[in-house]
């Protein structure tokens, strides 16, 4: 039997964390083990990040909805939002920056992908009814990298 929650907020950074918050805090109801809410946290603020920055970029704000379907082996997180779609329907191949250099010649950003994919043990992506749908899993019966 899987529990489910699901929660809706406005895409600003405000609403952005507290939603956020919202979902850690079920995780943490339903006793999953800490490192792996806190797995789950990283991904899905650095993906609900991006909704806020760029879904609804130069439009009038909308919506982000979280649904989170936990299983036996398996957490899903689905992320939702009405924004453009991804170029190509394609989602960033999140690679690996070059963090060789000086920490003041550091990028700003450009990490929250390769961060998802390091995070999650599988992603789908998929427009529906024109809305983005993002779906994150992550392995509950073992952690990744163990």
């Amino acid at each position: 039997m899987a529990d489910t929650f699901a929660c809706s907020f406005t895409a600003t950074e405000l609403d952005a964390r507290s939603g956020i918050s919202l979902v850690v805090k079920r995780l943490r109801d339903f006793n999953l083990p800490e490192e792996r809410v806190g797995d789950v946290q990283i991904a899905l603020a650095e993906a609900v990040n991006n909704v806020v920055e760029h879904a609804y970029s130069g439009q009038a704000t909308g919506d982000v909805r979280i649904r989170c379907d936990l299983e036996r082996e398996h957490l899903w997180v689905r992320i939702s939002d009405a924004g453009p779609p991804f170029p190509d329907d394609q989602l960033p191949a999140g690679e690996r920056a070059d963090v060789s250099g000086p920490l003041e010649d550091l990028p700003e950003g450009g990490f929250g992908w390769f961060l998802i994919r390091e995070l999650t043990n599988r992603i789908h992506y998929e427009r529906q009814n024109g809305n983005n749908q993002l779906s994150l899993c992550f392995e509950l019966s073992t952690l990744k990298g163990s």
